[in-house]
C-alpha cells in the first residue's frame, strides 16, 4: 500500500514534451527527473511545506480524480448523486495526496528506469512501464495507465508490483458502502483525512 502512494510523485509537475517520443512516455520520464531533482537539490521530506506546494501546484493538474474515484467506487458511483460524487472525489483527493506525502519518507528513491513505449498515433490508452531504484531495497515495478481527453493525458490508475490503486481501494469502498450507502463511505473517507497529520513545518 505504501508504495502505491509512493508511486504517484513520478507524475507530478509535467515539464516539456520531447517530440521524439510518445507523450505518455515523456510526462513520465521527464517527472521523474524533475521531481527527484528538486527532492535531492533541496533535501525535501514529506512534511516539509516546499514538498506540499510542489504537490499543491503540480500534481492536481495532472491526474483526473473523478475518473480514479468513479474507477475506485466501481458499479455505485453511477447510483450517487451528483453532490456525493463531487464530495466522494473531494475526499479521495485528499486521501491520496495525504497519505502519499507521508508515505514517501518511507522510500529513498534514487532513480526511475521509464520503458519505452511503443503506440500508434491513435492510441488514447496507454500504459508506461517503470522500474524505481530504492536505497537499500530491491527495484519495483510501477505501471501508469493514462488516456487521452482534450487533447491531453491524464493519468487514471498506478499499478504497483501489480497491484492496482484503483483496485485496492474498490474492495474496501464496496465493503464501507454495503454497510453504510454511499454517504457511508464520504463519512468514512472524512473521518479518515481527518485523523492524518495536516500541517507541514513553516
Amino acid at each position: 500500500m505504501r508504495k502505491l502512494f509512493t508511486a504517484l510523485l513520478f507524475v507530478l509537475g509535467l515539464s516539456a514534451i520531447a517530440a521524439e517520443v510518445p507523450v505518455p512516455e515523456s510526462l513520465v520520464r521527464n517527472t521523474s527527473k524533475d521531481v527527484l531533482d528538486v527532492i535531492k537539490k533541496e533535501n525535501l521530506t514529506a512534511t516539509d511545506k516546499r514538498f506540499r506546494e510542489v504537490v499543491e501546484q503540480k500534481a492536481l493538474p495532472n491526474f483526473d480524480f473523478t475518473r480514479i474515484t468513479a474507477l475506485a467506487v466501481g458499479r455505485y458511483w453511477k447510483e450517487a448523486t451528483p453532490e456525493q460524487q463531487a464530495a466522494l472525489t473531494r475526499e479521495f483527493k485528499t486521501l491520496l495526496i495525504r497519505t502519499y506525502s507521508t508515505a514517501l519518507s518511507a522510500n529513498k528513491i534514487q532513480a526511475i528506469d521509464v520503458k519505452p513505449v511503443k503506440m500508434a498515433d491513435s492510441d488514447a490508452d496507454v500504459t508506461v512501464k517503470t522500474e524505481v531504484q530504492v536505497t537499500g531495497g530491491q527495484p519495483f515495478p510501477i505501471d501508469y495507465r493514462l488516456y487521452k481527453a482534450n487533447g491531453a493525458w491524464k493519468v487514471y490508475d498506478v499499478t504497483v508490483e501489480g497491484v492496482s490503486l484503483v483496485t485496492n481501494y474498490r474492495t474496501s469502498f464496496n465493503q464501507t458502502i454495503q454497510k453504510g450507502g454511499i454517504d457511508g463511505l464520504v463519512k468514512a473517507l472524512v473521518d479518515r483525512n481527518a485523523a492524518l497529520p495536516t500541517k507541514t513545518p513553516a
